[in-house]
């Protein structure tokens, strides 16, 4: 590896080709887009941000990285902040390409096979023996460095302040937009940029109903909703977290308090449920139960690791056997839904797995909070 790499960049490397190796790997490609979503995974490994367009971070078993990019993405970003070689293909996938059949690479897995990597470049990588890696390559950065988790509680601290901004901004008759606008200043301000998806779940004065909604002019606020607030800070790790929120005299169905309860037995018990060596499927279940056994079920993953890509494995579900380990970082966010279809209740946090067990990285209690 070359040693002008940062320690933190050389410490991901070491991981990504430990899990390499574990799959008789000769080289990987990452893949990342600004269109999707999936920048991180190219941050991850060489330090550049996509702004517009995409890229793939070709790590080789033994030899040195590179980042490729379309020849029309020299100017969608900043180059110096990269680490490894970079290059500019008109076509990235036969650059690629030749540099597998130079090498000699026979077996390359990708992340980002499904949804991420051009039509164009797959097709250009015909012969090669292509391995989907989208699940190792997130177990393999699953567990976060010390710098990682800076990076982590740095837009905790943003996101909290944000749900507090939404809240002082809310009332009942307002916009969705002009709320969550409060809000999405403050994040910008505090150097998110555009790394922001951020939602509310809407019913009636009495309850929310189960569907995320986009912000919009035209969604009038009742006395009850469930923003849903999801960001990352400068270093570009995600994090959701936010509560309930309802106006002063608001008077919440039955089923909502009820899931109100549940939600606070499951913030107890993921404290110690949420501890090295347990399964993400125990881990599940012990969460859920509060809500199963009052004949509620979930209509979205109980929770899933969390980073550079809002969305990595391994997810909090049922069947779901990988372990839990120290420094690893997830967003929690039971979606409870009552028989009817109709009463929901959905609260967000990122969670800490810890040598003592789980430890929730926002200071707000698990409450409705009285606006």
């Amino acid at each position: 590896m070359d040693t002008s790499l940062s320690t933190e960049l050389a410490w991901r490397y070491a991981n990504v080709r430990a899990a390499m190796a574990a799959h008789d790997l000769d080289a990987l490609v990452v893949s990342g887009s600004e269109y999707s979503g999936f920048e991180g995974a190219v941050t991850y490994l060489s330090g550049f941000q996509i702004v517009h367009r995409y890229a793939y971070v070709v790590v080789p078993l033994a030899g040195e990285p590179c980042i490729v990019f379309p020849s029309e993405a020299r100017y969608v970003g900043e180059h110096g902040t990269t680490e490894i070689e970079q290059v500019f293909a008109d076509r990235p996938g036969e650059h690629i390409a030749d540099r597998a059949r130079e090498a000699g690479w026979k077996r390359v897995g990708v992340y980002g096979l499904d949804y991420i990597m051009a039509v164009r470049d797959y097709q250009a990588l015909e012969g090669l023996e292509l391995m989907p890696f989208d699940v190792e390559f997130d177990l393999a950065r699953a567990v976060k460095s010390e710098a990682e988790l800076d990076s982590v509680r740095d837009s905790v601290r943003i996101n909290e302040r944000g749900f507090e901004v939404f809240l002082e901004a809310y009332a009942p008759g307002k916009t969705a937009a002009e709320v969550m606008a409060a809000a999405e200043e403050w994040f910008v301000t505090e150097g998110c940029g555009r790394l922001t998806m951020n939602m509310v779940l809407t019913g009636t004065d009495a309850f929310a109903r189960p569907e995320f909604k986009i912000a919009r002019g035209e969604e009038i606020l009742g006395e009850f909703l469930l923003p849903s607030l999801e960001v990352a800070g400068p270093g570009m790790h995600w994090v959701e977290v936010s509560r309930a929120i309802a106006s002063g005299p608001a008077k919440l169905s039955a089923d909502t308090e009820r899931m109100l309860e549940a939600y606070g037995e499951y913030f107890e018990v993921a404290g110690s449920a949420m501890r090295p060596g347990a399964s993400c499927h125990d881990v599940h279940r012990a969460v859920s139960e509060a809500f199963v056994s009052r004949g509620y079920h979930l209509g979205h993953v109980t929770g899933h690791s969390i980073g550079m890509t809002m969305i990595e494995f391994p997810k909090i579900g049922e069947g779901v056997e990988n372990q839990l380990a120290e420094n690893m970082v997830f967003s929690m966010h039971p979606h409870a839904i009552a028989p009817n279809g109709e009463d929901c209740l959905y609260m967000q946090e990122t969670w800490l797995v810890t040598t003592d067990g789980g430890v929730p990285l926002s200071s707000l209690p698990m409450q409705v909070f009285r606006a």
